[in-house]
């Protein structure tokens, strides 16, 4: 059975993996009412990845016999402005997830629970990966510099996505 800080904790993981899913959600909403179906694609894809991060939480909260509490998720703003501020707000995201996971981690080794320590190293290389993908696709749309062309290029490969 996992402490209660403990279950408390995951709880309001899961919480913040499905509150990422809503948030992607609403970007690939608005990407598509720009013309970005690329993108939009990109932000279903991560959407996707978000519930299913939640699933893995929620499956292991079972595994051990512990309460999953879910709680309400808050309206996602529906304006994002441009592809790069779009983008911008990704990569601040996933640094958010990242420290919301590292102090799960932390929290874990501190009461010396060695299984929820080893679930969590899958979440710590993912958010590596999470927050190295939304770098990439940043620098990528700054050096396009606003120059149309090379933007629907750029919306093109995050189409291809999963594909």
């Amino acid at each position: 059975m996992l402490a209660t800080k403990m279950q408390s904790a995951i709880n309001q993981q899961i919480h913040n993996e499905i509150a990422s899913g809503y948030l992607y959600l609403a970007m690939a909403a608005y990407l598509e009412s720009q013309n970005y179906s690329g993108a939009a694609h990109w932000m279903r894809e991560q959407y996707r990845e978000e519930v299913e991060h939640a699933g893995k939480l929620f499956k292991y909260m079972n595994d051990r016999n512990a309460r999953v509490v879910l709680e309400g998720i808050e309206k996602p703003q529906v304006d994002f402005g441009t592809l790069k501020d779009v983008f911008t707000l990704v990569l601040s995201h996933e640094r958010k997830v990242t420290a919301s996971i590292d102090s799960l981690y932390e929290l874990a080794v501190a009461d010396k629970d060695f299984a929820t320590q080893i679930e969590l190293q899958w979440f710590v290389k993912e958010q590596l990966e999470e927050e190295k993908t939304a770098q990439d696709i940043l620098v990528q749309i700054e050096a396009c510099d606003g120059k149309p062309h090379l933007m629907l290029m750029i919306d093109h490969q995050l189409g291809k996505r999963g594909k």
